[in-house]
């Protein structure tokens, strides 16, 4: 399954929000990985401060210092790699301090920088806390438009699209971190025809999908009803389809979202396009609420992530479950081997 551990090329990680979960988590998915043929992973971090935190949660484990992402694959099943960059201070688990911001930042960046160029195979952050940034100056939503951003500033292409991963559940909100009130402005057909493509091209290209099926829900209850209960499908989401399939893709919808997520469902289409961010988001933590993975779309190099937060209540606590961060480190190691294929 997926990447060899034989790869000479490692994932790499960003250390995330040092305050919340981020260290525990890390030092669990290295154990539950270590021994499994899913590649090398190293820690973009202070490694000194990782320590100090993975002993309080009470997952001590072996790290080693690395000097280049090359080393991590040889020393992996011993011990955790870790790109050492030290924090300007080590805050107390559960509460943030914005003098860490700055550290955060650049591990996400350094990330970016050694994925593109071919240090790292694939990118996996830990979960960020925004407000702490913020003072550092950071003026975006969160990590996708944080990345494509990077990624145009090399002249790469980016046209980010999230989608959520959840066992055999791929869903796509095309709205996303905006009240429910704007999504209906939000929403138009050139959007929909534009992210369905850059989520065909990925379906292809990561996950080894030929001929990709996608399903598009509606917006209103039973997908409008034919326009008695709303005529957003017919003006919006149907002439996005049309086009579609025109385009030559195979588009199912627009489908009623109370019955496009059960199991027969789901085994009709390969990703789903969602209208909004709880239509795409409440099936997928439903289906594996510790276990989804948010991956990133359009973007030069791959990316995922846990999809959950920093959990600062029970940082430090040894209570914080690493099925997702597990989930993602596997994932990302699948996509890189799909495009190496």
């Amino acid at each position: 399954m997926g990447q060899s551990r034989q790869d000479p090329i490692p994932i790499a990680l960003t250390c995330g929000e040092p305050a919340g979960v981020a260290p525990e988590i890390t030092a669990k998915a290295w154990l539950a990985l270590r021994g499994a043929d899913v590649g090398a992973f190293f820690l973009i971090g202070d490694g000194d401060y990782f320590n100090s935190r993975s002993a309080v949660a009470g997952v001590s484990i072996a790290t080693a210092k690395i000097s280049t992402p090359g080393e991590a694959t040889g020393i992996f099943s011993a011990a955790l790699p870790i790109l050492h960059r030290p924090l300007m201070i080590h805050p107390r688990p559960g509460v943030i301090d914005p003098a860490t911001a700055k550290s955060v930042i650049a591990a996400i960046d350094e990330g970016v920088s050694l994925t593109l160029a071919g240090e790292a195979t694939a990118l996996v952050t830990n979960p960020i806390q925004k407000e702490a940034l913020y003072s550092a100056g950071f003026r975006h939503q969160g990590h996708t438009d944080y990345l494509a951003a990077l990624a145009s500033k090399t002249g790469q292409k980016a046209h980010e699209v999230m989608m959520l991963v959840a066992h055999d559940l791929r869903a796509v909100p095309l709205t996303v971190h905006i009240p429910f009130k704007d999504v209906l402005a939000a929403l138009n057909t050139g959007m929909i025809i534009a992210q369905a493509h850059v989520v065909a091209d990925g379906l292809r290209k990561y996950f080894g999908i030929v001929r990709p099926r996608l399903a598009v829900t509606g917006l209103n209850p039973h997908a409008g009803e034919n326009g008695t209960m709303g005529r957003e499908e017919q003006t919006i989401i149907i002439p996005a389809i049309n086009q579609l399939r025109a385009d030559g893709l195979t588009v199912a919808g627009p489908l009623p979202a109370d019955t496009a997520f059960h199991e027969e469902a789901r085994a009709a289409y390969d990703a789903i396009l969602c209208m909004y961010h709880d239509q795409a988001l409440i099936p997928v933590k439903t289906l594996d609420f510790h276990g989804g993975v948010n991956v990133t779309l359009g973007l030069p190099f791959i990316r995922t992530s846990p999809d959950h937060g920093t959990a600062l209540g029970i940082a430090g606590t040894g209570k914080a479950n690493p099925q997702s961060l597990i989930a993602a480190l596997k994932l990302a190691g699948e996509m890189a081997a799909h495009a190496r294929g």
